[in-house]
């Protein structure tokens, strides 16, 4: 009977000694938070991440910014606090202790001066002996790195600004091949800036417009080129499919030049009247008036009140009249309807008198009541 109340006194003091041993691996964290303006804050929250082992924990501050876990395993642990849903301090490598508490305390408005400082210091590219003596010998490497990114940018961007004003400069003075150099180099320095290849390419087109027809082919393939760059960056821009149309109009691959203006059309439906107009005008331009009256037509259907694509139609109209040996004009059908439609739409416009000389020759009444733009009162054209 002794030697079975022994047997069960040593039991019982080893599980005393395992709860023992047990109890003693809890620790406890605690601190303050205190607000940008200085107050204590409740509901903070703060989020204790173990990295030792894997474990997340989280407790609020109370109405006086107090903040008290414990029941935590002895570990180390990076501690966030968060007010308002962001984060506002952060303290890494916390080792918690057997038997005493270990404090931890986040004050919001030397956290945010502190980090001011920092990015002045990473920005400035050197540190104080204060702030270096407060980094671990981690965030001194990542800040090292930090400031020599935005060292190399900053000289990247500087390089890149400067070549892409040279760019513009040269363009604005028409040197065409200077112009050209410089955004080639900008493209080089960063091959991602949409600008760089969108201004690349009006002054391709612009330089291509400006040569003899024989060279302007090869120049308008390079505008091409550098408007496919910038929607290879951006494939929803409505404006550089609009260009790129232009381009393929001016070259006159019609098919090509359908496809991408109707891109620009579908993707903003407001910019295809003007977009098939662009086209119209640029076939125009290159003695193709056949091809000119569809897109002329297509800027019509898109936008019914486009009244210089009705002038515009008109004449392409005109030019498959028929003239018979007694010099009578007999135009398409609906031929004489496209200078009216100007008319009515600006009284005033630029192909004003044109229109109603061409209503003249077609054997049309031209005093017909048009209202002035901006007015209640009609006028007579």
């Amino acid at each position: 009977m002794l030697v079975q109340l022994r047997r069960l006194l040593l039991f019982a003091s080893l599980i005393l000694l395992c709860t023992s041993a047990a109890w003693a691996q809890v620790t406890t964290l605690e601190g303050h938070v205190k607000g940008t303006d200085g107050n204590p804050v409740k509901g903070a929250l703060i989020k204790l991440t173990r990295t030792d082992i894997k474990g997340h924990y989280q407790v609020k501050s109370d109405k006086k910014g107090h903040w008290f876990y414990t029941g935590l395993p002895l570990g180390t642990y990076d501690i966030n606090c968060e007010i308002d849903g962001k984060v506002v301090d952060t303290v890494k490598g916390v080792r918690s202790k057997y038997g005493d508490t270990t404090v931890v305390d986040f004050d919001a408005q030397k956290a945010q001066q502190q980090q001011a400082a920092m990015q002045q210091a990473a920005q400035s590219g050197t540190l104080t002996k204060e702030q270096e003596r407060g980094l671990t010998a981690e965030q001194k490497a990542a800040l090292e790195k930090q400031m020599k990114e935005q060292s190399e940018a900053m000289k990247k961007n500087k390089a890149l600004n400067d070549e892409f004003n040279a760019a513009k400069t040269a363009a604005q003075a028409k040197d065409y091949p200077t112009a050209e150099q410089h955004f080639q180099k900008a493209g080089e320095i960063d091959p991602n800036q949409i600008a760089i290849w969108a201004g690349l390419g009006d002054l391709e087109y612009q330089w291509a417009m400006s040569q003899p027809a024989t060279q302007r082919n090869a120049t308008f393939d390079k505008a091409a080129e550098a408007y496919k760059k910038a929607l290879a960056l951006k494939p929803d821009d409505a404006a550089l499919y609009n260009q790129l149309g232009n381009v393929y109009g001016a070259e006159g691959k019609i098919p090509e030049a359908t496809e991408a203006l109707t891109k620009a059309a579908q993707l903003d439906p407001q910019m295809a009247a003007k977009a098939y107009y662009n086209l119209g005008a640029n076939l125009v331009n290159t003695g193709k008036s056949d091809e000119a009256a569809d897109f002329f037509k297509k800027a019509i259907e898109a936008d019914p009140n486009y009244a210089d694509a009705h002038y515009q139609y008109g004449i392409c109209l005109m030019a498959k009249a028929q003239v018979d040996s007694g010099g009578k004009i007999t135009p398409p059908e609906g031929t004489a309807d496209q200078f009216q439609k100007y008319l009515e739409l600006k009284p005033d416009g630029p192909f004003a008198q044109s229109s109603k000389d061409m209503l003249t020759q077609l054997g049309s009444t031209v005093n017909t009541t048009y209202k002035a733009p901006g007015t209640s009162k009609s006028k007579k054209k």
